[in-house]
């Protein structure tokens, strides 16, 4: 009888000695559970207070860009300073040459900085627009807009399918985007090819 209770004792004192250890455990994932749980925060008000600060900067550039100050007083146009016109889209052409040019992505990486897009053409009055625009200089071959080859099917950067597919005389192949000529007109061009580009964005409608 003893040997039996000496026996349960031993098996109690591993129970015990076990259930220690786990709390232990348990204690020290909550532990550093709580410390995750800080940093996190800590990088979520560090998140919260750069995203502030960035909209502040970006406000501010917005408001720099389409209103200008003029004699201390501020006055809102459609379209940023320096880009033109054209019914309810503004466009600026980037006439890069040499080393400032850039592929297809890196212009469009530029239409980004300038709160825009490379440009989306949904008609002819549109297209001819474009066309005047894209004036061949030296050193310029091509003007990107923002139509490019997606699973062989010609798409515009807005997600779209190009509608009219007799504006680009060749057959959609990936890595293929398009450039505008006046005079020259549409081009499928390897995307990797550096060329100058046109942004577009949406005219602000002013009171």
């Amino acid at each position: 009888m003893f040997d039996n209770l000496k026996k349960n004792f031993t098996v109690l004192e591993l129970k015990v000695t076990s259930l220690t250890a786990e709390n232990q455990n348990l204690t020290s994932q909550n532990e550093k559970l709580k410390t995750s749980e800080k940093i996190l925060t800590e990088r979520v008000q560090m998140l919260e207070k750069n995203l502030t600060e960035f909209n502040v900067v970006l406000l501010q550039r917005v408001m720099d860009n389409y209103c200008p100050k003029e004699n201390n007083d501020r006055k809102c146009k459609p379209c940023q300073k320096d880009w033109n016109q054209k019914e309810s889209s503004c466009y600026v052409y980037n006439n890069a040459k040499g080393a400032e040019q850039r592929s297809w992505a890196g212009a469009q990486d530029d239409c980004k900085e300038k709160l825009s897009s490379l440009t989306v053409i949904s008609d002819e009055n549109e297209k001819t627009h474009v066309f005047t625009i894209s004036a061949p200089e030296g050193g310029i071959s091509g003007f990107w807009i923002g139509l490019r080859a997606v699973n062989r099917t010609w798409k515009w950067i807005d997600g779209t399918d190009l509608i009219n597919q007799t504006w680009v005389d060749q057959p959609a192949a990936d890595g293929q985007c398009v450039t505008s000529l006046r005079g020259s007109g549409w081009r499928s061009v390897s995307c990797e090819i550096k060329n100058a580009w046109i942004c577009e964005n949406k005219a602000l409608s002013i009171p």
